[in-house]
């Protein structure tokens, strides 16, 4: 009753299906590791390299039990392609399905309800330039409001037009999300746009006057971060650290 369905798909997909479906597992791991789930709730997507189907996780399956053959490939209207004795949450893929449609350069997009994205989402001024992390996600910020549970058809296309060419989104009194090219990429934004939210949180609750960064120096590491903290020096090189923790941590997110 309560052990989850056993599959194997290694021998039944292609080698960069495979490797996509090991990294995003990894991924959804790595979520649960730094207590960024949500129980059985949000989701982090992948598109599969060469093709216009995508990998996300199965609904009632907790992030820590997500494996490479227990994701399910859709389409981008969420229809089920191989997910066997797995489903979807439809009303899940809706904001994935919205950013998939109109970011082809997206690889992957992580939504998550962190308590600090959340937090920083709900105040009227969002994001401040508090801290170095910050100035990563200001690099590349827009909002979306609040219009109740992501079910709404019609809301796909405010949600594309709020996100534009940014690849990080706060969604007011709702959570946080971030686009990469690649996993990795995706993750390392996440990591810097939630440690952002942590860190003005505790200088706000810390009852002192903050220090805000000022503008040169904003529009100077706004610049950098575009350079600096992605590609080969972002995502795509922490990643195979954060595969290393997986990997030493449980490896049977890779089966």
């Amino acid at each position: 009753m309560f052990d989850l369905p056993r599959r194997n798909l290694k021998a039944q997909v292609s080698s960069i299906e495979w490797q996509t479906r090991v990294d995003l597992a990894a991924c959804y791991r790595l979520v649960a590791h730094l207590g960024w789930d949500d129980l059985i709730y949000t989701h982090v997507s992948a598109r599969i390299p060469e093709t216009e189907y995508f990998l996300i996780n199965a609904f009632g399956v907790a992030f820590d039990e997500v494996s490479a053959s227990n994701l399910v490939k859709i389409d981008i209207d969420g229809n089920i392609l191989d997910g066997g004795e797995f489903a979807i949450n439809p009303a899940g893929f809706t904001i994935h399905s919205a950013i998939h449609q109109c970011r082809h350069d997206a690889g992957c997009v992580l939504h998550l309800h962190t308590k600090p994205t959340i937090a920083v989402a709900s105040q009227q001024q969002g994001l401040l330039p508090l801290s170095q992390y910050s100035m990563f996600s200001l690099a590349s910020l827009s909002y979306h409001e609040y219009e109740g549970l992501a079910v709404n058809p019609d809301e796909k296309q405010r949600l594309q037009q709020n996100l534009g060419n940014n690849n990080h989104l706060l969604l007011r009194n709702h959570g946080g999300l971030t686009l990469g090219a690649t996993i990795g990429d995706a993750f390392m934004r996440m990591y810097d746009l939630n440690r952002a939210c942590e860190i003005q949180l505790m200088l706000q609750a810390s009852g002192q006057a903050t220090v805000s960064i000022a503008q040169p120096i904003i529009d100077n590491i706004i610049a950098q971060a575009k350079i600096v903290h992605t590609g080969s020096t972002g995502g795509q090189k922490s990643w195979p650290a954060m595969m290393r923790k997986m990997y030493r941590l449980d490896p049977s997110f890779a089966e």
